[in-house]
């Protein structure tokens, strides 16, 4: 089960950290990523990073603006989201896929089997 938080309304310019907790003991093996999904529009990645962490990978629209990582210790990864736009209001979604390899990254939703039940972030121009 994963829960997502952190979401909010904030201005233009302003930044947002996200965070999902999982529960379960297999966190250290999933393949984390963030998905987005604004009012009208399809769902959309947004960022993953492989269980060992190493791996990364972003959306053109969101590169260099967020920031994904985890802690597996604490079963728990974050989308810090800096220099945001109205463009990136939308409802955010945590996603988790069993990997069995360290490095495995996934940018479909549909290769996600597990998800959070969505946090809101509103940006207002």
């Amino acid at each position: 089960q994963l829960q997502a938080s952190g979401g909010g309304l904030v201005q233009a310019g302003d930044s947002l950290k996200l965070s999902c907790v999982a529960s379960g003991r297999t966190f250290s093996r999933y393949t984390m990523g963030w998905f987005r999904q604004a009012p009208g529009k399809e769902r959309e990645f947004v960022a993953v990073i492989s269980w060992g962490g190493t791996i990364r990978y972003y959306a053109d629209s969101v590169k260099g603006r967020f920031t994904i990582s985890r802690d597996n210790a604490e079963n728990t990864v974050y989308l810090q989201m800096n220099k945001l736009n109205p463009e990136d209001t939308a409802q955010y979604y945590c996603a988790a896929r069993t990997a069995s390899v360290a490095d495995a990254v996934y940018f479909r939703d549909y290769d996600y089997d597990l998800w959070g039940q969505g946090t809101q972030v509103t940006v207002s121009s």
